[in-house]
């Protein structure tokens, strides 16, 4: 593989979509709904003292959601488009390798997914003037959300080189992303529900004087709860829980998350959480409440292990068309053009 060709091959790339004035515009289009979506984050967040910490996150959390809504068309027929049109084979004449070919279309895919995080950098400056944001959780969902953009862009490519035709590689590349952004929170629901068992309620009695007995539990009532503590790892490969885990949390002084990264990771650590024993603690001066930050303490992470799954998701589509792009080719597709 070269370097000098693998450059080669994503400037040509890069040079076709951006000779399109549709790519402008959906830029154009993107930079309003930052706009209007950071107006908004503001009034949402304006009565708190972490203005910045909660803009950002919403931001952030807007260019990953656009990353996956537009990535796959802009990726997804990245090889069979030019199998399609005719020109994969006169590249494939050249000095460039396949894994030229295939490192040159992926930087190109990636480039255009990066290219929403630039059009971002006024929005997230702004939320920074904010004040509020910790330099470490702008490093550490950065650069989550750099390699979300790059696992999008890889299964794109991986597919765009597996499947004959571009249309269908496009709506594969999208059922695959949906699979990992809806169809998660769907086998997370469905499956927490279909799952049910008795849970039941605990309080202090009382002696004779009114007061509660801090050293007894009295049984009260039972009834049947979901069990989403079985199911709740289902979520560790979304990619808005991926960014939202591995961001550190920011607290406000009652223990509360003060941004969107925070209480994402809170629904999910609260689903780790047994429901068969509620107690309502009178000699607690909580009641036996527990803040979002202890809970957060008392769960486990899950980034690593969904952003793992995602790798392999990735890499094995990305790796299927790189052996299927190699020549010369042993066997195609039916009608598969050539040159």
């Amino acid at each position: 593989m070269s370097l000098a060709n693998i450059g080669i091959i994503a400037r040509l790339e890069l040079t076709q979509r951006l000779r399109s004035v549709g790519w402008y515009v959906l830029l154009g289009v993107f930079a309003l709904i930052l706009l209007g979506v950071t107006g908004l984050a503001f009034a949402v967040y304006s009565w708190g003292d972490f203005v910045g910490a909660g803009v950002y996150s919403i931001v952030v959390n807007i260019v990953l959601l656009l990353v996956v809504l537009v990535s796959p068309t802009l990726s997804g027929n990245a090889i069979n488009g030019d199998r399609d049109a005719a020109t994969l084979a006169a590249v494939q004449v050249t000095a460039a390798s396949t894994g030229d070919i295939m490192l040159g279309k992926l930087l190109a895919a990636i480039a255009t997914g990066g290219a929403f995080l630039l059009v971002a950098v006024p929005f997230l400056a702004l939320s920074l003037l904010g004040g509020g944001a910790d330099a470490l959780v702008l490093l550490v969902s950065l650069l989550v959300l750099a390699v979300e953009i790059i696992v999008v862009a890889a299964i794109g490519v991986g597919l765009s080189g597996l499947i004959a035709r571009p249309l269908f590689s496009v709506a594969a590349t999208y059922l695959v992303v949906a699979g990992l952004v809806f169809g998660t929170l769907i086998a997370f629901g469905l499956g927490g529900m279909a799952v049910r068992s008795e849970a039941t309620t605990y309080s202090r009695p009382y002696d004779a004087n009114g007061a509660p007995i801090c050293d007894e539990w009295e049984v009260g009532t039972t009834y049947e709860v979901p069990r989403f503590d079985y199911v709740w790892w289902a979520l560790s490969a979304n990619p808005f829980v991926v960014l939202a885990d591995a961001t550190p949390t920011e607290f406000s002084p009652e223990g509360y998350p003060v941004d969107l990264f925070g209480q994402i990771k809170l629904g999910v650590r609260s689903a780790q959480q047994s429901p068969l024993e509620q107690r309502w603690d009178e000699c607690d001066p909580n009641g036996g409440y527990r803040t979002p930050e202890e809970i957060m303490d008392s769960s486990v992470p899950s980034w690593f292990v969904g952003l793992g799954v995602q790798i392999v998701i990735a890499g094995s589509l990305f790796a299927g068309a790189w052996a299927r792009t190699r020549t010369p080719a042993k066997r195609l597709p039916p009608g598969t053009r050539i040159a």
